[in-house]
């Protein structure tokens, strides 16, 4: 899991569509929502995925914390990748992982001011039972834990990279304006947006779409040109590396 690139929020056929053109790896679906409306239905969201042929592509980006719950909606729209966005306890993601072993999971580590010993602990709770990790911001003002629109310190978030025994995915706040330093910044196996590339109206603005993918791929491309250019600097015979 190396450069990828999610979009998140889905309106509809043509939302979906839009983000599939600019091409991206996974299109989320947030559903089983806590604080912000969903967009649409999960029959809605059952029926693009279908149509589109999404497959292993589409990702539910859920806060709902019970196992029996989670592989359930899963299931009822045709997926094989969730993003838990909420806290459930780790014996219900451990129980999620015995009950259906195909899934992917994606385990969300919400960024607060000073958190890094706490996500660290729960990251290291959390990586046996899932397939990778989301870094996202926390907007006090709402409670909202991703679709913030925020940045947070990312500083916080490539620790995380560097302890993680899985792929870390970074959100929170990124736009085509910002992407690529975050990339190089963080070090991430991934990015995910959502109103970072929307138009005023809630849609996929497919301009900024397509900006941003552009912007992604080129600074994954560079961020794998300054990895190699260190390793090798690494293995050059008495190279002493400041």
């Amino acid at each position: 899991m190396s450069g990828l690139i999610q979009i998140a929020g889905v309106k509809d056929l043509a939302d979906a569509w839009n983000i599939l053109a600019a091409g991206v790896n996974l299109v989320g679906f947030p559903l089983g929502l806590s604080v912000h409306p969903q967009d649409i239905s999960c029959d809605q969201a059952a029926t693009i995925i279908d149509k589109l042929h999404l497959g292993g592509s589409a990702v539910v980006i859920t806060y709902l914390q019970k196992a029996d719950e989670i592989s359930k909606l899963c299931r009822r729209i045709g997926v094989s990748k969730v993003q838990l966005h909420g806290e459930p306890p780790v014996p219900q993601i451990e129980r999620l992982r015995s009950k259906d072993a195909s899934l992917f999971l994606i385990k969300s580590l919400i960024v607060r001011d000073g958190n890094l010993p706490e996500l660290i602990d729960r990251m290291n709770q959390y990586a046996p039972f899932v397939d990778a990790f989301i870094t996202d911001s926390f907007d006090p003002s709402t409670g909202a834990c991703g679709a913030t629109g925020k940045t947070h310190d990312w500083s916080i978030s490539r620790r995380l990279v560097e302890s993680s025994p899985r792929p870390v995915i970074l959100a929170g706040g990124l736009t085509p304006a910002n992407v690529k330093q975050a990339v190089l910044r963080v070090g991430p196996a991934g990015v995910d947006v959502h109103t970072g590339v929307e138009a005023p109206d809630g849609r996929k603005d497919p301009l900024l779409l397509n900006s941003f993918v552009t912007a992604a791929k080129r600074a994954f491309a560079a961020l794998r040109k300054n990895q190699f250019a260190s390793s090798t600097q690494d293995r050059i015979p008495g190279k002493k590396v400041s």
